[in-house]
């Protein structure tokens, strides 16, 4: 298991190689035994993997007694839905989300349709670390069945929360990227709900990537241009679980991942209904604390993660929240990050203000960020720390999740890797060179250590 990436929310690994069927076997066992009775829900994104953990990961849980509910091929947030409505105990979904082909993952559910808190998810891997298992005797093995209808909860929430008729007006045309994953099966019958004529790139969730999964620029190139050649409004790009959602606009720029947030949380704040408290995290870009602060709303940071997120909105009583990778979390559909919240309030939202998605982008906070990986054992951690808050004394310094130096107008973050002796390093400023200085003075204080 040594290349195996274990966490409170889940794992994921080569398949064949650190994820096999006794592995995940194992571990959903484990997480049998957290849950009370009643059902469990099992879904997966398009992997070509997908089809055979779901039948293994199935198979142990009805050898733990479970009753299970295979829902097939569906995104993450659709599954974190259809748990709260199907009354389960929770869901199984496997996926690797943006990692390539040869990878799978296994990410985990509670009841209340959002990715488990921090302490079960400790429990789960404590147990499943300690080889416990929940097998049951011949007699009291479970049962599966199939659910036919596993995404109009999900797009019933979505729609409930933009203005459906003044999206349809404008008649959008524009182009859905779900690269096989399986954000295709509900993204295009959305779209078309809201009265938009849809160009659809990867629409069979077969696992067959028609490029680098994650939705970065350098991996949009093409499907950017193919925005502009066929006269597209937007571009909407999906990871393979639809989670995580990246823009681009008419001209077939690249608009970004931290855009979609902050875009979304510009609607928020413009809705009386949803105007309040907003968490983002440590590591998200400042556009949305920057808007927030303008509309006289308290903004909150937590540490990286969803569940970080969504365990802050609830403490907090958020009304809105997300991750600066795309993803915005609406409580009014549930606390996992959604792609299809994102399309459908980006559209609103340019239907609301008649404006271009070039146009409100451009309108946004200009801020700059900067990221960079140094090599340093994390044990070290507490040296670079401490070296860190004494020079940048000035500073608002948080721990808890890594080291965040925040002034009014730039911020560091400096976080260890969980499986890899590395720091990542992350800034942002009101432009580019402000920002890589930040991360050019932490990784000279490595540096320094390092000759010690």
């Amino acid at each position: 298991m040594s290349g195996l990436i274990i966490s409170v929310s889940g794992l994921r690994g080569i398949v064949g190689q650190d994820l096999t069927p006794d592995i995940a076997a194992r571990f959903v066992s484990a997480y049998a035994l957290q849950l009370p009775p009643g059902p469990i829900l099992v879904g997966r994104d398009g992997r070509e993997s997908g089809p055979m953990l779901s039948r293994a990961i199935i198979a142990a849980l009805m050898a733990c007694g479970r009753q299970c509910v295979d829902v097939d091929v569906i995104s993450t947030p659709t599954l974190g839905v259809l748990v709260r409505e199907r009354g389960a105990v929770g869901a199984v979904q496997i996926s690797a989300s943006h990692n390539p082909p040869p990878y799978n993952g296994i990410k985990l559910f509670g009841a209340t349709g959002r990715v488990l808190d921090a302490t079960t998810g400790a429990k789960v891997r404590d147990a499943f670390m300690a080889n416990e298992t929940s097998w049951v005797p011949f007699d009291q093995i479970g049962h599966v069945c199939v659910d036919e209808d596993a995404h109009s909860a999900h797009l019933r929430e979505v729609l409930a929360t933009v203005n459906v008729a003044r999206i349809q007006q404008n008649r959008y045309r524009v182009l859905l990227d779900s690269n096989h994953g399986a954000g295709g099966v509900l993204g295009a019958r959305l779209l078309k709900e809201l009265g938009c004529e849809v160009v659809h790139l990867g629409a069979d969730p077969t696992g067959k990537f028609a490029h680098v999964p994650e939705p970065t620029a350098v991996n949009l190139v093409d499907v950017a241009k193919q925005v502009r050649d066929t006269n597209c409004c937007v571009g909407f790009c999906q990871d393979p679980d639809a989670d995580r959602l990246a823009l681009v606009d008419g001209d077939g720029r690249y608009i970004g991942e931290e855009y979609t947030l902050a875009l979304c949380v510009q609607r928020a704040l413009a809705d009386p209904g949803t105007r309040g408290t907003i968490v983002i995290n440590g590591a998200t870009s400042g556009m949305s604390e920057r808007l927030a602060a303008k509309a006289g709303v308290q903004s909150l940071r937590s540490a990286v993660g969803e569940a970080n997120v969504a365990d802050m909105m609830i403490a907090n009583q958020a009304s809105y929240g997300g991750e600066g990778n795309g993803g915005p979390i609406d409580p009014r559909v549930g606390y996992v990050r959604d792609s299809f919240v994102a399309m459908a309030q980006v559209l609103d939202l340019m239907a609301a203000t008649q404006q271009s998605l070039a146009e409100l982008a451009d309108a946004l906070p200009k801020l700059h960020i900067h990221k960079a990986v140094v090599s340093l054992d994390t044990q070290l951690l507490p040296q670079l720390f401490e070296k860190l808050t004494q020079r940048f004394s000035d500073a608002e310094a948080q721990t808890g999740d890594g080291l965040r130096l925040a002034w009014n107008d730039r911020w560091l973050l400096v976080r260890g890797s969980n499986t890899e002796p590395i720091v990542r390093l992350i800034s942002e400023a009101d432009d580019q060179p402000t920002a890589e200085k930040l991360c050019d003075e932490a990784s000279s204080l490595i540096r320094e250590l390092l000759a010690k």
